[in-house]
């Protein structure tokens, strides 16, 4: 598709789609400044990829793939790094819960804590699965079985679950 030539297209793309990008950035990356190199990287490799783009697929199930290679990539690249730099605890950086009002923003905070824990696939997983995407598009987007995805979105369900739990007595136990 030689669409790569006209990019008011690609830009007017990434503005209608752009909360792909982040809330795959966001899953993958916990530090802002790391998060912002993440999305730039996954911007460039759209735009690289743009021309490539086969129109027999949905537009969110491409951007979905580059962004979540890039961001795996990413991933794997600050995992590395981490081993040599070790960051201060998020505990010494966060503010203690009674400090912090209760509101619904800070479950949804815990929850992307708690898929950033998840495997590099089930993170993919779940990403898509809170987009609403439906099994099928989940599994085309990442190269998995329709009763892979359903298995996993169980299990997956089923750990985070027990995240917020343990979560939960952790906070009451202290």
């Amino acid at each position: 598709m030689p669409v790569a030539s006209n990019p008011p297209s690609f830009l007017d793309l990434v503005e209608a789609h752009k909360g792909i990008i982040f809330k795959v950035a966001n899953a993958y990356c916990r530090d802002a400044e790391n998060r912002k190199d993440l999305i730039q990287e996954i911007m460039v490799q759209l735009w690289l990829s743009f021309s490539k783009y086969d129109d027999r697929y949905a537009i969110t199930t491409w951007m979905y793939r580059i962004a979540l290679n890039v961001s795996i990539s990413f991933y794997r690249k600050e995992s590395r790094r981490g081993d040599i730099n070790h960051p201060l605890p998020n505990q010494l950086l966060s503010l203690k819960e009674e400090e912090q009002p209760f509101d619904g923003q800070a479950a949804i905070d815990q929850l992307y804590r708690f898929i950033r824990d998840l495997k590099e696939i089930d993170r993919a997983v779940m990403l898509l699965y809170l987009e609403e995407n439906d099994q099928q598009t989940i599994a085309d987007i990442l190269g998995l079985s329709v009763s892979n995805v359903s298995t996993k979105v169980g299990r997956i369900k089923q750990q985070l679950r027990k995240s917020f739990t343990q979560h939960k007595i952790d906070q009451d136990g202290r």
